[in-house]
């Protein structure tokens, strides 16, 4: 299904736009009605995708080389509502989304990243990475919740 970092990151892009769309639909229900769980049902979303497109950023990255500027714009994207998608438009445009899945290691390329291998053999078996990178995301997403709302709960 993702066969690239494009496909993927492109998902996740229109995906994190999508869940703006719910968190702020759910804030007019609220402000509209008085319903609340309208904000916690879209706010819950929102976040989860969040959390799913920051991870999906610092793979893509780690993958096509990114530089820190880059990695971090992608990153800040999800911040301001709807901006994954011209982020995603600008990366694109970039070069920075072509490629393949770097599913072998090679230590004697000039790129060559510590984490190269480990990478490889995750990008090689996408079960396990995702396996791995969705118990990260419901473990941070689980601790957020126990934090709290932005800005504290109200009562």
């Amino acid at each position: 299904m993702f066969r690239t970092p494009l496909t993927l990151f492109r998902t996740l892009a229109i995906a994190e736009a999508v869940s703006w769309t719910l968190l702020i639909a759910g804030l007019i229900v609220r402000a509209a009605t008085g319903w609340a769980p309208a904000v916690t049902i879209g706010g819950g979303i929102h976040g989860f995708v969040f959390l799913s497109y920051g991870a999906t950023v610092i793979l893509v990255a780690l993958n096509n080389r990114w530089k820190a500027g880059p990695t971090i714009g992608a990153l800040i994207s999800a911040i301001v509502p709807y901006a994954t998608i011209p982020a995603e438009i600008l990366l694109h445009k970039r070069g920075l989304l072509v490629g393949q899945w770097r599913l072998e290691a090679d230590a004697a390329s000039p790129d060559a990243r510590w984490y190269d291998r480990p990478l490889a053999w995750f990008l090689a078996r996408p079960w396990a990475l995702f396996g791995l990178i969705a118990l990260l995301v419901v473990a941070l997403f689980a601790v957020l919740l126990l934090v709290g709302p932005p800005g504290g709960s109200k009562g």
